[in-house]
């Protein structure tokens, strides 16, 4: 395998499914390696925000080069969008897809690149966010291709995962815009309530790092508390951070004590 360093390689070894309506999106994934004298063998996989119709790089980019230089092997995936308003574009399940896809491959790179199979962890911000709890809850319902061959059979479930000001609901405190990029115009449902993530937590949901601003009016704070809720109720170890000041996004927000509780959090883990 050549892998090189901030050189972003195509997520699929063919056409990627579910992608018909949209072929000239192609997904990537780019991996960020540590510095040698700082790695602890833990890997991040990292969805930017965006509302499903963009990628917001400093939720993605911006994370990569701060995590690495913690110690963290990370892969930032720019995965398949929707359109403004859910019209035309990629929708659901393409973007489950990608992100499983990107959680698999990361996992069959650890033995070569030298993290843990077992330390694997998912980040993502406000549409991210939704991204990253999708596939720590619903691995299962991303779109496998023959041509993966044996990387087909590895787990997409993460270890952990990191929510920054995500949508978990796409019900009545969704972000609307998220709900109709990733929904489409005509959608089934069921798929709408099972996306509404608070109902599809399990026991097999892997533990959550969550932090909020109690300002956020784009993305409510109700949907972090929704889903550590949920948590709770199937047992699943969380931290909930809500900080008063502040309102949708920020990143890493120059310092914001919440980078350095996420850390700490990943060490107790």
């Amino acid at each position: 395998m050549d892998l090189k360093d901030r050189t972003a390689v195509q997520l699929w070894c063919g056409t990627p499914p579910a992608g018909e309506s949209d072929p000239e999106q192609i997904p990537v994934i780019t991996p960020y390696a540590p510095p040698v004298w700082k790695k602890n063998h833990r890997a991040l996989v990292i969805f930017p925000g965006g509302g499903y119709t963009a990628l917001a790089q400093y939720e993605g980019y911006g994370f990569a080069e701060y995590f690495c230089e913690q110690g963290y092997y990370c892969f930032v995936v720019n995965y398949r969008l929707g359109k403004d308003l859910g019209k035309g574009g990629c929708h659901y399940p393409a973007q489950l897809s990608d992100a499983a896809r990107a959680v698999r491959l990361v996992r069959s790179w650890a033995d070569e690149l030298g993290y843990r199979t077992d330390k694997i962890g998912v980040i993502g911000s406000s549409a991210g966010g939704h991204l990253a709890a999708s596939v720590s809850i619903l691995p299962q319902l991303g779109l496998i291709l023959p041509e993966e061959g044996d990387v087909a059979k590895i787990s997409s479930r993460p270890d952990f995962t990191i929510l920054c000001y995500p949508v978990i609901t796409l019900g009545k405190y969704t972000h609307q815009g998220t709900r109709m990029n990733l929904l489409g115009e005509h959608f089934d449902p069921a798929d709408e309530k099972r996306l509404s993530l608070e109902n599809s937590i399990n026991e097999k949901t892997p533990p959550a790092f969550l932090y909020h601003r109690l300002g956020d009016t784009a993305v409510p704070c109700e949907n972090s508390i929704m889903y550590a809720r949920a948590l709770r109720k199937h047992g699943i170890p969380f931290e909930l951070h809500i900080y008063e000041k502040g309102n949708h996004g920020g990143a890493l927000a120059q310092g914001h004590p919440w980078v350095a509780e996420a850390l700490r959090w990943i060490e107790t883990l």
